[in-house]
């Protein structure tokens, strides 16, 4: 049977395409043809995964505006953090909840962004 092997993309309409494009070669370093493009995984973990969850109301993708939120995978998120900062971004809220760490920021166009830096392996969090 054939399956899903991971995550394609994010689409969505943006106010201007160009900009955000710009915003997120210059804040976050993703550029490609298309738009911003990373690999799916370089990380030392023995499964990364990407996630699809789904929630009843928008009080996690808030304050973002598009009804969605982009998960990305940092490889050190106190790093980033620290960057992003110097670069003049807003973070929202960071926090370290043991199996990762997280920190959250709007794109231009008003998008939610989490960083994830992966701590341990989902095998790690379903044996506890």
């Amino acid at each position: 049977m054939a399956k899903v092997t991971g995550l394609g993309g994010v689409f969505y309409v943006a106010k201007d395409p160009a900009a955000t494009r710009k915003w997120y070669a210059e804040t976050l370093g993703l550029t490609g043809e298309y738009g911003p493009q990373l690999a799916w995984s370089d990380e030392p973990h023995e499964k990364p995964y990407s996630l699809i969850s789904h929630f009843s109301d928008d009080q996690y993708i808030k304050p973002g505006t598009g009804g969605f939120m982009i998960n990305l995978r940092v490889d050190d998120c106190d790093a980033m953090v620290a960057d992003l900062k110097a670069k003049g971004v807003e973070i929202l809220g960071q926090v370290d909840e043991g199996y990762g760490k997280f920190a959250w920021l709007l794109d231009p166009d008003g998008v939610k962004i989490e960083l994830w830096e992966q701590v341990e392996t989902p095998d790690d969090i379903s044996a506890r």
